[in-house]
């Protein structure tokens, strides 16, 4: 506990459907156990969203939120319909919340659980990614999203999944990316994993693709102590994690920024069970208990992470866990929650007892010193669907259209050469990406792109986007077309 004996201001929000519940709970358990929290409430999620605020969050409560280091926040339901944005994207990338923590581990034989060693905590990017929300439409038969990367991002988390695991006696980090495929996104948070790697001796470190790594952590996840990935593998392996623990119920999260962090439960507002005293407080617990130790209240959280788990041996459960032969007791919320508090001071019997050190972990943001780069081509995306669509049709309009001082080099169809010989197997649609390159390959500049996309508009084509072809510090910053 800290000298002080001032309360720690924290925003509370208690969410929509079962959120007022378990979060009255909560409170109640942190109260019982004597943590030194000042709750500062704020009215966010579906009665927000409905008043006209389509992000979920009023002026006033985002004030509440940026002043307090720490936000506890329930379940949140987004209305049905369009027009609604993610309150929990919105909040993770406005405040920069670039870590989200979830440690996973297994109760068995108290839990119904196979994995009786599972221990591990998965660190996800939380702000890049195709969580960016970068799409278009760009024709009538094509979608595309943004899937974006960063050398500071990349740097920032991989940082604190190694400082995370230093901070907390964790022996082990693996990275988990696409890299075999996506080699310039995936492989940039390869390369940058592998660098700082070097710097933390004391820590194994390994990578593994996220195919095979995500049937691991489904099948053998004992095997695994830190997992830092990008953001959509992360969000998809916590709920596999979580799920082979024994249930997703009884999952925390923790979403980590410089100035404010927001701890919340992985499980939704499960509208349907709302009001009638059956939801499992725990998810939002374990939120609150990683909360205490982030502001320096590990004592605190030991006595109530220990009082949790003398009440899963003493088989008290909640009915989303109860199973007949390794339950004792059904109950409901506040029977669950009286039972944890009747038990602070209790250790547990068979299950690993908590042991926390406060570990507030600061990563500040990183900024590299520009590479030099050139300017080397460009691939023109063109909607057309003329006749029969033949690749060879439009590369002779293509070259015909080509201004001196440009070259095509290929067409591709969904990635896939099929200009110059292409193969007559391969399906096509709509989107064609058409590379461009100087013959001599001497650098271009902006006035050479623009000469040739006003020749390829004279030529009627139809350019839709555009992506410039560049190298940094000679290395190439773009991938090959598939049979290029």
């Amino acid at each position: 506990m800290t000298a002080t004996a001032e309360k720690t201001p924290v925003t509370v929000a208690y969410g929509d459907g079962i959120g007022p519940e378990i979060m009255e709970s909560v409170i109640r358990i942190l109260d019982a156990a004597g943590a030194p929290l000042d709750y500062q409430v704020v009215e966010i999620g579906e009665k927000a969203y409905l008043s006209g605020n389509t992000s979920g969050i009023p002026a006033e409560a985002w004030d509440t939120i940026r002043r307090n280091k720490a936000f506890l926040k329930a379940p949140i339901t987004t209305p049905q319909g369009g027009g609604y944005k993610s309150l929990n994207v919105t909040i993770r990338k406005s405040l920069g919340l670039f870590a989200n923590v979830r440690p996973t581990k297994s109760y068995a034989p108290y839990v119904n659980s196979p994995h009786t060693g599972m221990d591990m905590v998965i660190v996800r990017e939380n702000e890049e990614d195709l969580y960016a929300g970068i799409e278009h439409q760009q024709t009538a038969e094509v979608t595309q999203v943004l899937k974006l990367i960063t050398r500071p991002g990349s740097e920032r988390i991989i940082r604190y999944a190694f400082e995370y695991a230093e901070a907390h006696g964790r022996k082990t980090v693996t990275c988990m990316s696409k890299d075999n495929i996506m080699k310039h996104t995936d492989g940039l948070f390869h390369k940058v994993f592998d660098e700082i790697a070097k710097e933390y001796p004391n820590i194994e470190s390994n990578h593994q693709i996220i195919d095979i790594g995500s049937a691991r952590v489904a099948a053998m996840p004992e095997t695994f102590d830190v997992i830092v990935t990008l953001n959509l593998y992360g969000d998809i392996i916590s709920d596999i994690a979580a799920q082979v623990a024994g249930s997703v119920g009884l999952a925390g999260s923790a979403n980590i920024g410089s100035t404010v962090s927001m701890f919340e439960a992985v499980h939704g507002s499960a509208p349907d069970i709302a009001g009638k005293d059956v939801a499992n407080p725990s998810g939002l617990l374990n939120g609150a208990i990683q909360m205490l130790v982030h502001l320096g209240f590990a004592e605190q959280a030991e006595k109530i992470n220990n009082a949790w788990l003398v009440t899963l041996e003493d088989g008290i459960h909640t009915a989303d866990v109860f199973r007949p032969g390794l339950s004792e007791r059904e109950v409901g919320t506040k029977a669950f929650t009286d039972a944890i508090i009747e038990r602070l001071g209790q250790m547990p019997r068979r299950l690993k007892a908590a042991h926390f050190q406060s570990a507030e972990i600061h990563v500040p943001p990183v900024r590299n010193t520009p590479p030099k780069k050139e300017l080397e081509g460009i691939d023109v995306f063109l909607d057309w669907a003329d006749g029969d669509r033949h690749p060879d049709r439009l590369g002779k309009i293509l070259e015909d259209a080509c201004p001196e001082g440009w070259k095509l080099k290929m067409i591709t169809n969904r990635g896939v050469k099929v200009y110059p010989d292409g193969l007559p197997e391969t399906f096509w649609t709509d989107h064609w990406r058409c590379r461009f390159i100087s013959p001599d390959g001497s650098a271009l500049t902006f006035s050479d792109v623009l000469r040739l996309l006003g020749a390829l508009n004279d030529a009627s084509c139809d350019v839709i986007k555009t992506e410039h072809l560049y190298t940094f510090d000679g290395e190439r910053g773009y991938s090959l077309g598939q049979g290029e």
